[in-house]
């Protein structure tokens, strides 16, 4: 065999091994944590035997921080729906300067740590006791966090689509500009919406350095319930709370990939060549079609 292709394969099974063991040193302690969940006695292991009165527990003790999460990040998703869906659509279709600065600022808090953004919003609205004890008050920290997102995914898809093109068709033919947005804008979108929506839900419900700052015992969030096991409960019981946390967070990550979506909005090869072949059977709004073209025979 060839010196250089015993090289590759050297190289190649050392990248392997590299990746396996990152891979392991990342997945091995979850494993663990929910191992410990689910065991009688998380020092004695598996031999101890195996139970769900960890999880019964924490159901009973924490079901109100999880619904409460829930509302939190399903307020968020209209939230961010209602102001991120048309700011990308105008960001992507304005080529102006004040367009790059506006979408620089709404990537700010992204750069910022959780902690600042929530004293900025204790030091503004800490004053409005109604509203600092209510859960929209941690809903509008989680909207300053996640607007970036939904923004960012939205505007890579309107971006990366001919949308002024099939816009100004549809206005040839007499449609209004909300019917262009709902009939053209938003299904050619998908993607992004979807991409962003995912990626909202996740990050509200597991958000917790903002949450921290904002919460109070009476809006006490998923993240808080679960140092608040770890810091005064036992391991077993922090452990099952870690499970009911990864049961409602695995499923938006499965999604996200059974879309074919990523978090920046665009669609992976396998959904697009899928989408493509849709439209092309379809001829739906969103395809470009070209006419057949004469052929020209010889005389």
């Amino acid at each position: 065999m060839p010196e250089f292709l015993k090289s590759r394969r050297l190289l190649v099974a050392g990248q392997l091994l590299l990746t396996l063991a990152l891979v392991a040193f990342m997945v091995v302690p979850v494993v663990m944590s929910v191992m410990a969940g689910l065991t009688v006695n998380y020092f004695r292991g598996v031999s101890s035997g195996l139970t769900l009165k960890w999880l019964g527990q924490v159901w009973a003790m924490y079901q109100g921080s999880v619904w409460l999460s829930i509302e939190i990040a399903l307020a968020t998703l209209v939230i961010t729906l209602a102001i991120g869906v048309p700011a990308a659509y105008a960001l992507a279709r304005s080529t102006t300067r004040w367009a790059r600065f506006v979408e620089e600022l709404l990537v700010m808090p992204i750069a910022l740590p959780g902690l600042a953004t929530a004293l900025a919003l204790l030091s503004v609205y800490g004053g409005w006791s109604a509203f600092r004890s209510s859960m929209w008050f941690i809903v509008a920290g989680h909207v300053v966090f996640t607007l970036p997102f939904m923004v960012r995914s939205v505007a890579a898809v309107c971006a990366g689509t001919d949308l002024r093109t099939m816009e100004e068709g549809a206005a040839s033919l007499g449609a209004s500009f909300t019917q262009r947005f709902l009939t053209i804008v938003l299904p050619n979108a998908r993607p992004g919406i979807v991409a962003g929506a995912l990626a909202v839900l996740t990050l509200s419900i597991g958000e917790f350095n903002l949450t921290w700052m904002l919460h109070t015992p009476d809006t006490k969030t998923l993240p808080v319930g679960l140092a608040d096991a770890y810091a005064s409960m036992r391991l077993e019981v922090g452990s099952a709370y870690t499970i009911l946390f990864l049961l409602m967070t695995l499923p938006l990550l499965i999604a996200m990939q059974w879309l074919g979506v990523d978090p920046a909005g665009a669609q992976s090869s396998r959904a697009a060549a899928k989408r493509k072949r849709t439209l092309l059977r379809s001829g739906t709004p969103g395809q470009s079609l070209t006419p057949p073209q004469p052929v020209e025979t010889a005389r």
